[in-house]
């Protein structure tokens, strides 16, 4: 009796053991996928900082632009006009939201798709604090639109689509995978 108790309990210990080396190899993903969100959004928004003029533009479809801009607000250019406080709030959210993904995905190492969506938004809001820091504003350069219907997308960047992909991927998690996760671990109790 007392063999099988030392041997389920060694058992135990061994699967601890592989799901800490698992949730630390996950960790470093994660880090390694912020650091080449925020050196490709950092690497492209600095070419286009020191090639383009302000407001240059360069057709590379009917649909799409490549432009140089600065934002001085949030999303769409909110608050753009504001005098400047708006910089230090964006720049407090930023790292605050930052550090609360860092401890989400700390708390829910092993669900990968939660955390990859975790992952890319701190990219992005780091990567846009980087720019308020360094630029005083944010360097956007995309620019989609439709001649057609006078309808352009405001001009955004790599940042941005960190926080925009990771957001939607975040929300899918939580209404569909996680849910279903749920009612599958709710069904074998």
């Amino acid at each position: 009796m007392k063999t099988e108790s030392m041997h389920e309990t060694s058992k135990q210990n061994i699967s601890k053991l592989n799901l800490n080396e698992r949730a630390r190899k996950l960790k470093f993903f994660y880090v390694i996928l912020v650091l080449v969100c925020l050196l490709v959004d950092q690497l492209t928004k600095f070419y286009f900082e020191t090639n383009y003029e302000l407001g240059e533009r360069v057709n590379l479809f009917a649909f799409f632009d490549f432009i140089l801009a600065h934002n001085n607000g949030a999303a769409f250019s909110m608050f753009s006009n504001a005098g400047g406080w708006q910089k230090y709030l964006f720049l407090g959210l930023a790292f605050g939201v930052s550090a609360w993904l860092i401890y989400m995905i700390r708390k829910n190492v092993l669900d990968k798709f939660a955390c990859i969506s975790m992952s890319l938004i701190i990219a992005g809001a780091l990567g846009n604090a980087i720019d308020r820091i360094v630029y005083g504003y944010v360097v956007d350069f995309l620019l989609f639109y439709w001649d057609d219907w006078n309808f352009y997308y405001p001009a955004f960047n790599i940042a941005d689509s960190c926080i925009t992909i990771g957001v939607i991927l975040l929300i899918f998690n939580e209404f569909f995978l996680s849910r279903k996760k749920r009612e599958i671990d709710e069904a074998g109790k």
